[in-house]
């Protein structure tokens, strides 16, 4: 018996051990983390419920289905009708509470929009523009009105504005006291409100401000001519943002003492720089000369333009800048030609009659045509009526504005590089654009600018540059778009062969 009893003991330890050690021929597999979590939270109860009539609680449990968190819930959050007092969120495991700091008005919907707030934690997915909706009433409001906003001067879109709705329709609210409603932009520039009662409203557009107040003009605004109807069907509202007036840069009493005492110990001297670029003139531009101090005389014929052999050059004009620290010197600039600037000592005077320190001689050679491109555009869709104006824009600068009165516009030489083109609808003619009025006497809004289709041109050296220019009357509906690589949209060499890339002759 006891030697049965042992053999059993050996079988069931080595049934144990080949269960637990693994085998020459086994397969290794490291654990798998699963697929990505790319769901975002999911509310499974609130307290009291979504859409609750005669709502008199102040605090709000919403439970939702994984661990959630708030990003920065006090910019992104929204409490519709407008708060003085914000409410209290608080976000802690699978739940979120809000407490209610301030009074709820009887016969009221109330909205509370999260946006962007809440995320779980694992992957930070975004429970996108989460709402939570009761009413203090009988019945939830179902009104709602949509639109768009856009900068005015330059077609593009600031996602910081907001749109503000009054119920109050005298025109000093907007700037008395806060906003009934208000909502944000989404990337595109639009907007939404919901769940508006019945009834009329002011529509304004203003920077994201603390007071959410319209309370300097030189902030980007905009407004409706009419107030607004929610009862009634509303088009696709669209609301153009301005400056109306340009804040002028402010002087502290510490930097206009540290300009007077600079002043004191300034070089008496009376200099200048020019607008040469390494010694090489551009064909297409002028010679500044820009003096360190306003100038009280100036005689042009002691600064002459001449050749390498000091022959004055004919054809040369020059203009005094109304600051008195500039001067322009206008020639119609041959390629790759070398000339020289001869300045006498006495030419120019400031107006303590300082003269220049010596005379001086400049020399410089004007560039190639080989290094500009040429440009042609054709227009389609030009309506001279609402006379448009074509800018050319690089960076934020708009270096070019010319009226568009025919169907193709041609540069022989433009400079390289990457343009924008907008259109300027010139309601008055005077070839700027010009910005609404609102605050003082008549209300006007504002001229109009539009991103041109294509809205980007890349201009090549040696290349000429042909567009087929769609001009728009309206904001696309998304961003601007590059020029596409398309036919009409091409570079040519301007031979027999049109339409085959090649180098100019």
């Amino acid at each position: 018996m006891k030697r049965s009893a042992g053999w059993i003991c050996l079988c069931v330890l080595l049934l144990a051990l080949s269960a637990v050690l693994p085998t020459g021929c086994a397969n290794i597999i490291p654990p798998s983390g699963g697929a990505k979590d790319t769901i975002a939270p999911v509310l499974l109860q609130s307290t009291p419920r979504d859409s609750t009539r005669h709502f008199t609680a102040n605090r709000i449990v919403l439970n939702f289905d994984e661990y959630v968190t708030l990003d920065n819930y006090i910019e992104n959050v929204i409490v519709s009708p407008y708060q003085k007092k914000p409410p209290q969120i608080d976000a802690k495991l699978r739940t979120i509470t809000i407490k209610l700091k301030d009074s709820l008005e009887a016969n009221t919907t109330y909205t509370i929009n999260f946006g962007n707030a809440i995320k779980d934690v694992n992957e930070g997915n975004i429970a996108k523009q989460f709402k939570y909706v009761f009413t203090t009433g009988d019945t939830i409001d179902n009104g709602a009105i949509s639109g768009r906003v856009q900068l005015a001067a330059t077609g593009k879109i600031d996602t910081t504005l907001l749109v503000v709705l009054h119920n109050n329709l005298n025109d000093t609210a907007i700037h008395k006291l806060p906003p009934r409603y208000y909502a944000k932009l989404d990337g595109k520039g639009r907007f939404q409100f919901t769940n508006l009662p019945q009834g009329r409203f002011n529509m304004y557009v203003i920077p994201n401000d603390y007071n959410k107040r319209m309370d300097d003009s030189t902030k980007l605004f905009a407004f409706m001519d009419s107030s607004v109807t929610i009862s009634a069907p509303h088009p696709n509202l669209v609301l153009y943002a301005f400056q109306e007036f340009v804040e002028k840069p402010r002087t502290s009493s510490n930097s206009q003492a540290n300009a007077n005492a600079k002043k004191k110990t300034e070089d008496k001297r009376l200099k200048f720089t020019t607008s040469l670029s390494a010694g090489n003139q551009d064909l297409l531009g002028n010679i500044e000369f820009i003096f360190n101090r306003k100038l009280k005389t100036f005689d042009s014929s002691k600064i002459i333009l001449a050749d390498t052999n000091n022959v004055p050059v004919k054809n040369v004009r020059y203009l005094w800048d109304t600051s008195l620290t500039k001067i322009t010197l206008i020639h119609p600039w041959p390629e790759d030609t070398e000339f020289k600037l001869l300045l006498q000592k006495d030419a120019i005077s400031d107006s303590a009659d300082v003269s220049l320190l010596k005379g001086d001689t400049i020399r410089f050679r004007t560039k190639k045509e080989s290094e500009y491109a040429s440009m042609r555009l054709r227009f389609s869709g030009l309506d001279t009526a609402k006379h448009p104006v074509l800018q050319i824009v690089q960076g934020d600068k708009v270096i070019d504005s010319m009226p568009i009165t025919k169907k193709e516009m041609f540069w022989p030489k433009y400079h390289p590089g990457e343009y924008f083109l907008r259109i300027l609808l010139d309601d008055n003619n005077n070839g700027t654009w010009d910005p609404g009025h609102f605050w003082e006497g008549k209300k006007q809004q504002p001229e109009l600018v539009f991103p041109a289709d294509p809205a980007k041109v890349n201009l090549r050296t040696i290349f000429d540059s042909e567009w087929d220019v769609k001009i728009q009357y309206d904001l696309p509906p998304d961003a601007p778009k590059a020029a596409p690589k398309a036919p009409g949209n091409k570079s040519t060499a301007p031979s027999s062969n049109k339409g085959k890339p090649g180098r100019r002759n």
